[in-house]
């Protein structure tokens, strides 16, 4: 990302809608299909901290380490959540084989410095059997905006398109849904309609508005654990587990 992105970042990602529904999505997905308290948790792309905090309060006892390329990130993720994040690249992962029981990745294949097919063949080397592997994307490509200039997006992700770039991983889907649909219209409006601002859309929002998004965010979530996927939206979810 841009460095001043992750100063943003660290100020706002523990009170931001956007932050508050991915990091519960992950949560969500670990807590339904990796509930083994045992099980190492890989934050793959941690950034600044938050969705490590995040794992930390609901798991306290479970192991857990963070990566990112960047180490000025990774020392804010360790003052944050009181983890060890290492400094790495997701495309050569420095762990050894079969060491983690899950892997989230939020927003982070996408990025300019990723190379997404040795990112994913790296995550399955390392995910234990019955390992699970949650990945966060931004989705459509028609949506490339100001908003990924700022963060360096390289890639934005349709359901078929993660399909075909997991075929030759061995990973079994468990979850594709595309979420942050409610809102999808005024993200339109805002990144493709409306004059292009000089920043990321990573900023703080009026208590009154964020909590409304949070709240619309909340229903989507239950209609994910309903089983009901949502047929469009900004960010797309899925979940894999390897077999073998």
């Amino acid at each position: 990302m841009e460095p001043g992105e992750y100063d943003r970042m660290n100020a706002v990602e523990d009170e931001m809608w956007w932050y508050a529904g991915a990091h519960a999505n992950a949560l969500a997905g670990l807590a339904r299909y990796c509930p083994d308290a045992g099980a190492a948790i890989l934050d793959a792309g941690c950034g600044t901290g938050g969705l490590l905090r995040q794992l930390t309060c609901a798991w306290p006892d479970r192991p857990m380490v963070g990566l990112d390329y960047d180490g000025r990130a990774c020392a804010m993720a360790r003052a944050k959540s009181g983890r060890a994040a290492v400094q790495g690249s997701v495309d050569r992962l420095p762990f050894a084989d079969r060491t983690f029981g899950a892997i989230v990745s939020l927003d982070v294949l996408c990025h300019q410095n990723v190379d997404d097919r040795a990112a994913l063949h790296e995550m399955s080397r390392c995910l234990a059997p019955g390992g699970v592997l949650i990945l966060n994307l931004p989705a459509y490509a028609w949506m490339m905006s100001y908003h990924d200039c700022q963060v360096r997006t390289a890639r934005r992700y349709d359901r078929g398109e993660l399909k075909a770039l997991f075929a030759a991983t061995g990973l079994e889907t468990r979850l594709i849904t595309y979420w942050n649909s409610f809102l999808f219209p005024l993200m339109i409006l805002r990144r493709k309609l409306l004059p292009a601002p000089s920043a990321s859309d990573v900023a703080p929002y009026p208590p009154w508005l964020d909590r409304l998004f949070r709240g619309l965010l909340a229903i989507e979530r239950r209609c994910i654990a309903a089983g009901i996927g949502l047929p469009f939206g900004g960010s797309l979810l899925s979940i894999w587990v390897k077999h073998g």
